[in-house]
């Protein structure tokens, strides 16, 4: 049997999963109700409304992928000094929590933050005013931080792993000290981990909708929202398609810079 036949499945499934509504993305995006082209729905996206919701998005999806990057580097060096028996462990306890549904991860966090939740009741415990939590833009760097920190750790951990100790020993005998080691090799040989962990948090923290529909009360639109309400609320898929494929390039963006950085697949191989 020809062993090119093995590959008719994938084949059919990229096609009907991926390069076919991708294609009717484009269409909807270019063409209006009457089906003509028009760039419209591209330039929509630079309305007073939509542009706040996009730089918004923006800027709430480089806080939360800094802060995932800020404690997640160190819980990486933790876990590669653990060694593989340890290390293991502890990846497997971390991320334990994402064989729950997302919805659910995220309605619990809604749980937590909201006026009459958890938090508020131990401050009212503790005869402490009650804190604004949910309903802000903290909240939702808070749940966008909670679901997407495993993306950032493990392909961090994945780079930081494969170094070879004996490296990091040579630079040690040469007289580095231990900031001078983690500049000079720790930190440039990670660079592959980090760049993936960055694009593979940004991308869903920048479209999501879920996160900031529960933990925003749908008072803070970011633009994901915006691209929802159009496909379900107004029916207009036209205008959502074309800000979809405004989003796209900050995929593109993403994948140009694994391409650059991670040629190797070094930081997405777990």
């Amino acid at each position: 049997m020809n062993k090119k036949l093995l590959s008719g499945p994938y084949i059919l499934w990229m096609a009907g999963f991926t390069i076919i509504p991708l294609a009717l993305i484009v269409y909807y995006g270019m063409t209006d109700r009457t089906g003509a082209f028009t760039m419209e729905n591209l330039m929509a996206i630079a309305t007073a409304e939509h542009a706040k919701a996009l730089w918004l998005s923006l800027g709430l999806s480089l806080i939360a992928t800094a802060l995932c990057l800020l404690l997640a580097y160190p819980l990486a060096m933790i876990l590669r000094l653990k060694g593989n028996r340890g290390g293991g462990f502890i990846v497997f306890i971390f991320i334990l929590p994402m064989w729950m549904n997302f919805l659910l991860r995220t309605l619990a966090w809604q749980t937590l933050l909201e006026k009459g939740g958890v938090i508020n009741g131990i401050l009212s415990f503790l005869h402490l005013p009650p804190q604004n939590l949910i309903n802000t833009p903290a909240a939702i760097i808070l749940g966008m931080v909670y679901n997407f920190m495993p993306f950032m750790v493990l392909p961090v951990y994945n780079v930081l792993s494969k170094i070879d100790d004996n490296t990091i020993n040579a630079a040690k005998d040469l007289g580095a000290n231990s900031l001078q080691t983690f500049w000079h090799i720790l930190l440039p040989l990670s660079i592959p981990g980090i760049i993936s962990g960055i694009n593979m948090v940004f991308v869903p923290a920048l479209t999501t909708f879920v996160i900031s529909n529960l933990l925003g009360g749908s008072k803070i639109l970011l633009v994901g929202n915006v691209i929802e309400q159009e496909f379900t609320k107004g029916s207009n898929w036209h205008l959502g398609s074309g800000l979809s494929l405004v989003l796209m390039v900050f995929i593109l963006i993403s994948m140009a810079l694994i391409a650059k950085y991670d040629k190797n697949g070094e930081g997405t191989a777990f």
